[in-house]
Parts: C-alpha cells; sequence; structure tokens
C-alpha cells in the first residue's frame, strides 16, 4: 500500500531529462505526475540543439529540464562534466529561472545499453536509441530521487554562468 505524504512530495508536471553527448543528445520526458520517464527524441549536437531543446521543454510543457553530470565513480568532475554543466548553462538562459537542474548521471548509458540488448535491440538500431534510453536513465533515477527525499533533485544552473 502507498503512503499516502509520499505522493504529495512530488511536485506535478512534466520534466525532460536531457544526456548531452559529443555527436547525438538524448531526450526522455516524464509523465505529468513525475512518475515514469520515456524516451523522446535524439537531437543531433550541435547548431540548433539548444533551439530544439527548447522548442521540446515548449512543445511538452516542461516545468523543468533534468541535464546529466556525467562524473567519475569516484564523484570527481572531468572534462566532460565541464561541458555538461555549459551546456546546461546555454539552456537555462533560454528557461524560466530555476528550471534547468544538473543531476549525477553515472553508468546511465551503461544501463541504457544493457536494458536494450536485454530486449534484444542490437546494431544501428541501438545507437539510434540508446541516447533517449539514456536519457530517460537520467530522469527516471532524478524523479525517483525526487520522491525518496521530498527534494527537487541534483543542482539549480543558473544561465549566468
Amino acid at each position: 500500500m502507498n503512503d499516502p505524504g509520499q505522493e504529495q512530495r512530488v511536485r506535478r508536471g512534466v520534466r525532460l531529462g536531457v544526456d548531452a553527448g559529443s555527436v547525438r543528445i538524448g531526450v526522455a520526458r516524464s509523465d505529468p505526475g513525475g512518475i515514469l520517464a520515456s524516451p523522446l527524441e535524439t537531437v543531433r549536437n550541435g547548431k540548433g540543439d539548444i533551439d530544439r531543446i527548447v522548442a521540446l521543454a515548449a512543445e511538452n510543457e516542461a516545468v523543468e529540464v533534468i541535464v546529466g553530470l556525467p562524473t567519475s565513480l569516484s564523484g570527481r568532475e572531468g572534462p566532460a562534466a565541464g561541458e555538461a554543466r555549459r551546456f546546461a548553462a546555454r539552456i537555462a538562459r533560454r528557461l524560466p529561472p530555476g528550471s534547468v537542474r544538473l543531476f549525477d548521471e553515472r553508468l546511465t548509458t551503461v544501463t541504457a545499453e544493457s536494458g536494450l540488448r536485454e530486449r534484444g535491440v542490437h546494431g544501428q538500431a541501438r545507437r539510434k536509441v540508446v541516447d533517449q534510453a539514456a536519457a530517460a536513465v537520467i530522469l527516471q533515477a532524478a524523479l525517483d530521487a525526487e520522491r525518496l527525499t521530498g527534494r527537487p533533485p541534483g543542482e539549480i544552473v543558473r544561465g549566468d554562468t
């Protein structure tokens, strides 16, 4: 049986999850209740990528965008984390203050690859959707963390950095 108080701790509204890779950017979407994340789209990294993510946020009436922050297993941030922080700041400049967050994404691509393999998705077909699947893993982890703690996940990204 669900704890009724637990439901109240989850903010309502669609969230987008973003897995920013050097070639492709995976995007996932949650349901309005913030319960389940699903793959949405793969965006090519480069010209127009921020425009498309901002458009997806508008089309889905997203209240928040969660960008994966790649850290090492020890929790250290390397060059990829710096890139993710800059990418998130570019999105934050185009959306309302406080609506972009960074969330630790350790092992999400590995988890996504494994899940796709288990479902029999291989080769080129897997490469086309793995980024979306990784974004869904990031977003689901963020939603679950919020449900567990009753607090918004990760850290707010300011667009002025």
